[in-house]
This record gives structure tokens, sequence and C-alpha cells, in this order.
């Protein structure tokens, strides 16, 4: 009985409506759609919205209309930015868009759509330590964020539309343009060092090309990285040649393409004048960020991975508590193996313990690929490229078997440090399921932990007939990976 929650996002380049499930700390979009208009075409040189771009912005606002209706959605915010708030003619389209979409439009400043953008990437990044840069097509918004902490942001009139207009679409003017801007911003210099959080959909075009290029194993663009030199090359390449003439093009639509270079421009120029220690990407932005702050402080606590971990743990688990005891299971485990474990590899083997079961109904023969394509291409927030890795290698382990011969490509994406703990983490998950049968009450009672040289699994006599060799086998793979001798004792 959960209650939709649609935003429309109206900016220079495309109007857009995300429906997401529910107000959650984890959001999960229902429906995405969006109409690329250009809106702001035009309007750094005559100062209005072109007639073109508002007929179909018109057309799509109503269509939205009609479809949120649909959808049972009983709360929508809608949201205006850069072209309507610059174009003469802003008032009279804002007023237009009011009765197409039947409900009212906040106009956002440049500092608010900064705020909102920060707030996106603290909502989806895990510990955020950066600079955010959301490129629209009618302006760049830059603000430095820490944490949850957000520092005073600012708007700069270089958004790829923006850019084109002023330069006269060529791509080398832009370049002056961008550089004599970005030299008064005092933001874009305390990236330097830090990482670099590219919001927006010309740079998420620019990564998704760069990922087609490297034969990157996953497609998820939440989360990617790109080392500051790879950026600083890749860019230069995108300004130089005639976007149709790029490898991988075809991954771009090609609406998109001519604001490449454009986009391209700005991240150079950053770069050149404050190199970043890496750009990585941020899919959630101002829309989320909006929804973040909806949310009561108790909420916004919450740790959106392991929120989402816990709903597909409910919905779709045998027995979710199991799952829980899970949890305490391995940390009682882990703890006595005296093995160094940080606050964030904990975190990612308690979700790698909420999503262990949440397969079950697939064919045996297929558990693996279907829970490895759950943790490689779900839209989960809250956690980076080395870490979705990690609970995919972790899946693998623990259905094909400790010695299975997991995706090289995978593997390369996490330390040898994150790869053997997701083996010792699958070697535990298998020894519970053999031992619990996946079923709540059964493994408070039945603890493992290392005693000296020995790894011991204690069961009371009540439940001493589930000792078998399947069991042994387990406890010993387990026994193997941290330097234990195994062994099974029957209590009281």
């Amino acid at each position: 009985m959960k209650q939709p929650v649609a935003i429309v996002d109206i900016g220079s380049n495309s109007v857009r409506i995300v429906v997401y499930e529910s107000l959650t700390r984890s959001p999960r979009p229902i429906f995405n759609e969006k109409s690329l208009c250009a809106l702001g075409n035009g309007v750094a040189t005559t100062g209005r919205l072109s007639s073109g771009g508002v007929e179909k912005a018109l057309a799509a606002l109503r269509r939205f209309r009609i479809l949120s209706a649909v959808m049972g959605v009983r709360e929508m915010h809608v949201i205006a930015t850069a072209a309507a708030r610059d174009a003469s003619n802003g008032p009279e389209f804002l007023q237009a868009a009011e009765q197409a979409i039947n409900a009212p439009i906040s106009l956002l400043s440049g500092d608010r759509e900064a705020q909102l953008s920060a707030l996106g990437v603290v909502s989806g990044i895990h510990k955020p330590d950066g600079v955010v840069g959301d490129l629209g097509g009618g302006s760049l918004e830059l603000i430095d964020v820490k944490g949850a902490h957000l520092g005073k942001g600012s708007t700069l009139p270089l958004g790829g539309l923006t850019l084109m207009d002023a330069s006269g679409k060529s791509p080398r003017a832009a370049v002056k343009i961008v550089r004599e801007t970005l030299a008064k911003s005092k933001t874009v210099e305390r990236v330097a060092g830090r990482t670099f959080y590219a919001v927006g959909g010309t740079w998420r075009a620019l990564a998704k090309l760069h990922m087609s290029q490297r034969n990157y194993p996953l497609t998820v663009m939440h989360g990617y990285v790109i080392p500051t030199a790879d950026a600083m090359d890749f860019a230069g390449l995108v300004e130089r040649v005639n976007a149709e003439a790029l490898s991988s093009i075809e991954t771009v639509s090609a609406q998109r393409r001519p604001l490449l270079a454009y986009g391209a421009a700005v991240l150079e120029e950053i770069i050149r004048r404050a190199p970043p220690k890496e750009i990585m990407i941020s899919s959630t932005g101002v829309r989320e960020g909006l929804l973040y702050e909806m949310l009561a402080a108790q909420e916004q606590a919450q740790d959106p991975l392991i929120v989402a971990a816990s709903e597909f743990n409910q919905l779709f688990a045998r027995a979710p508590r199991h799952a829980e005891d899970l949890c305490a299971w391995t940390d009682r485990f882990v703890k006595s193996t005296q093995l160094e474990e940080t606050i964030d590899e904990r975190r990612l083997r308690h979700v790698a313990c909420l999503l262990a079961d949440v397969n079950w109904r697939a064919h045996p023969d297929y558990r693996s690929d279907e829970s490895v394509n759950l943790v490689e291409n779900t839209s989960f927030i809250g956690v980076d490229h080395p870490g979705r890795s990690f609970l995919a290698l972790t899946t693998s382990y623990r259905y094909l078997g400790l010695d299975a011969d997991v995706s090289p490509q995978i593997r390369a994406l996490v330390s040898s440090r994150a790869l053997d703990k997701a083996r010792i983490v699958a070697a535990a998950i298998r020894l519970a399921s053999t031992l619990s049968g996946a079923m709540p009450d059964v493994l408070p009672s039945t603890p493992v932990a290392c005693l000296k040289t020995k790894l011991i699994l204690t069961l009371p006599h009540k439940l001493a007939d589930l000792s078998c060799d399947r069991l042994l086998n387990r406890l010993k793979q387990l026994a193997r990976l941290i330097g234990r001798v195994p062994e099974i004792v029957i209590t009281g």
C-alpha cells in the first residue's frame, strides 16, 4: 500500500518525470521518461525560450499529468531550472506549464539547484567528500560537500545549450568562454585532490561512452569512476573529434551527441584548474535531493544500501528473519577470527547476508546468474563499483563454489583483500545455509567460532542430527580459508 511520489523536472534540455515507488531512504523508480525539448536552445543569444521547445515541453507535461493519474500518484513535485529562470518569457511559460501539468511549479534559483544537487549526492554516495558539479543544458552548479555538510553553492552559465549558443556552435570558442568563466569561481578550486561528483545527462553520456570504449564489465552508471588523467585525455579527444566519428558513439542518443564536446570542455577545464583525485558519476542529483530533503532526520540517517537490501530480503526471501540471524551469526564468527574488518567491510558483509536468499525461486542452475545480475545492475545507491563487485563475487562463490572460475573482469574491480573477504563471507553463508535450511531460529543456537587453532561449530544436543558429511565439508572449506582445523562439537 505504498504511495507513489513523482518528480517532474523542467530542465533546459529535457523535461522528465520520475515516479518513485514511495518516499523512502532508498527510493526505487517505477517509471522514468524524458522528452528532449531543448527549451534553453537560444536563450543565451535571444533571451527567450524557443517556441518549438515550449510546444514540446507543454505536450510532455500534459502526457505526464495523465500518466501520473493512471499510476495513482498522490504527491507530485514539479521544478524548473535555468532556462525558465533566465528567459524573458519564462513566467509566461511557467503559467502555461502549471495548467498543462495541473500542479504548482517551483522555479529553483541557482543556489537552490546547487543545494539540491549536493543533497542528491549525499543521498546516493556513501560518505561523499569533494565538489558536486551539476551540468545541465543552461547552467553548471558547483557546491562543496563533505558527509552531510554542504558548502555554499554557485551557478555558472556553462550549460551545454548555453555554451553552444554563446560560442556560435564552436567547441573551440566554447573553451575560451569556459576558461574565463571558471577563473571567477572559487568553488572549483576546492576540488583539488578530492573527488569531483559529476551530475547531469551530458556527463553521464560522456561516461557511458568511456565505459563502452573500455568494454567495462558493469553497466550501472552510478558510482562509475574515471581516473583524472584518463578523464583529461578523453575530454580532450571528445572536444577535437566529430562526435559521429567516436568509437561506440551509438551508445549515446543522437539528440545528446551535439552537447558532448561542450560538456567535455567544461570537464577538461575543471581538471586543468584544480586536478581532482578522481571523477565519479552520480546518477542521484536534484530530484533525489528533493526527496531526501523531505525525509525526517531519522530516515536521512539510514544507510540507503542496507535499506534497499532489507527491502529485497523482506520481499523475496523464503524466511526474512534468517538474514537477520545470518548477520549476527557472521558477526560472532568474524570477531572470533581476530581478522581485521573495517566498518565498510562489515557493512558489505551485512548486505551480502541480507541478499543471500532473495533468488531462491530461480532454478538452481541459474541462481548464481540471477543473483549476480541483481547486485550488478539493480539501481542500488550508496555503493560504489568495487562494492558491487564484492557482492557479485560473494554471490558467485556462494552458489558456484569457492573454486569457481568467476569473471576476471569483475575480479579486476576489487582488491586482493576484498577478493579474499568475498570467499570467506561466501563460505560462511554456504555453511549457514546447509546448517539451517535458510530458516530462522537455528543459527542463534549453533554458533561457529575460532578457538585457538580450531574452527568449532557447536550444535546443541536437540540439533545434533543436523550433523552430516555435507555440513562437515562446508565447515572444512571455511576453516581452510582462515587457516584453522574444523571441528563439530555437540553440547548438552
